[in-house]
C-alpha cells in the first residue's frame, strides 16, 4: 500500500516514524508544511522539514523538543556577540544542514530536490518532501500587529491573542509531491495544528477525500504540544475534535478519534465520516508504530 503522510512539525513528524517502521521505504512518502519557512543569518530554514528529517534519522532532541540532540552552540554565541538576532536559535549542526539547503538550492536544485538529497546524506530511505517549491506565507494577525510564524511561536512565544490566520501559496505541490499523490492508496493528515501545520499544506494541494484520513490534534480537550488549542479559541472556535474535523470535512472521508473522546464519534459521523477510534497519544516510537497500524488496518 503507497501512503502518503501530510505531516507538520510534531504530532505528523511521530507518526512518520511509526509508519517508516510499519511499511517498507518504497510504499512511503511524507509531504511537510512549509508555512512557517523562514531566513535566519542568511540561510533558509525550514522547520517543519527539518523535524520529520531529523525524526526519521534518529537524531531529533527530544528532550528540547526540537533540533538536533547533542547540540552545540558555537555559531549561536559568535553570532549574539556580533550583534545579531538570536531569538530563533540554530545550533551547529542544525546550521550545518541549513546551509547545506541554501547551497542546494543557490546551484538550481529545486527545494523538493534539495530535501530529497539532504535525506539521502542523512541515511534516509523514506522521502521527505516540501509541500511545494514555492513559497508558502502564513501570516497571522494578532493584538501585536501582523507575525510571521516564527515571530508568533518562537519570538513573542504564543503570547499574543490571535484575530486570524492568512495564508498566501505561491504555486502548486513539487512533482515529487504531485507524482506521490497521484500513486497513493492512502493519504494520512497527521495530528498537527490544522490551522497553522495542516491548512498550508492544504493551500497548495487538495489530497482524494475518498483516500484520505485525518487523526485528530486534539485529545481529551488538549493539543499535546503547540499552540492549537489557544489558537482556536482566541478565533472563537471550540477546542474539540468535531471543530478539526470540520476544517477536513471536504478532504477527508476518514477520521481517527483518541479513546478518550470515544464519545464524539456519532457528530463526526454526522458530518458524512467513517470514524475509526485508537490509541493516538505517541509516547515513543513503539505507540506510533502502533497507530499507524491501527489506520492501515
Amino acid at each position: 500500500m503507497k501512503v502518503v503522510i501530510l505531516a507538520g512539525g510534531t504530532g505528523g513528524a511521530k507518526l512518520a516514524v511509526g509508519f517508516a517502521a510499519a511499511l517498507p521505504p518504497e510504499d512511503l512518502t511524507v509531504i511537510a508544511n512549509t508555512g512557517d519557512d523562514l531566513d535566519v543569518w542568511g540561510v533558509h530554514v525550514s522547520p517543519d522539514v527539518d523535524a520529520v528529517l531529523y525524526r526519521l534519522a534518529g537524531i531529533f532532541d527530544e528532550e528540547r523538543g526540537w533540533g538536533i540532540a547533542d547540540e552545540s552552540w558555537a555559531a549561536l554565541g559568535m553570532m549574539r556577540r556580533l550583534g545579531e538576532p538570536t531569538w530563533f536559535q540554530l545550533g551547529d549542526r542544525d546550521l550545518a544542514l541549513h546551509l547545506l539547503r541554501t547551497s542546494l538550492v543557490r546551484a538550481g536544485r529545486r527545494p523538493a530536490e534539495a530535501a530529497l538529497e539532504i535525506g539521502r546524506r542523512l541515511g534516509l530511505k523514506v522521502p521527505v518532501l516540501p509541500a511545494s517549491d514555492e513559497p508558502v506565507r502564513v501570516t497571522l494577525d494578532t493584538d501585536r500587529g501582523d507575525l510571521e510564524l516564527q515571530e508568533y511561536l518562537v519570538r513573542e512565544r504564543c503570547e499574543p491573542r490571535l484575530r486570524g490566520v492568512r495564508i498566501d501559496a505561491a504555486g502548486g505541490p513539487s512533482p515529487e509531491a504531485g507524482e506521490a499523490l497521484a500513486t497513493a492508496d492512502l493519504v494520512v493528515i497527521g495530528p498537527s495544528n490544522p490551522l497553522i501545520s495542516i491548512n498550508p499544506i492544504l493551500a497548495v494541494f487538495r489530497p482524494p477525500r475518498e483516500k484520505t484520513v485525518a487523526v485528530s490534534p486534539i485529545v481529551g480537550g488538549e493539543s499535546l504540544k503547540g499552540p492549537t488549542v489557544k489558537m482556536l479559541r482566541e478565533l472563537g472556535r471550540e477546542a474539540i475534535p468535531e471543530t478539526v474535523a470540520g476544517e477536513y470535512r471536504d478532504v477527508a472521508s476518514r477520521f481517527i478519534l483518541d479513546r478518550q473522546d470515544a464519545e464524539r464519534a456519532g457528530e463526526i459521523q454526522a458530518m458524512g465520516y467513517g470514524v475509526q477510534v485508537a490509541d493516538t497519544v505517541m509516547g515513543d516510537a513503539a505507540a506510533a508504530r502502533r497507530l499507524a497500524e491501527a489506520i492501515l488496518a
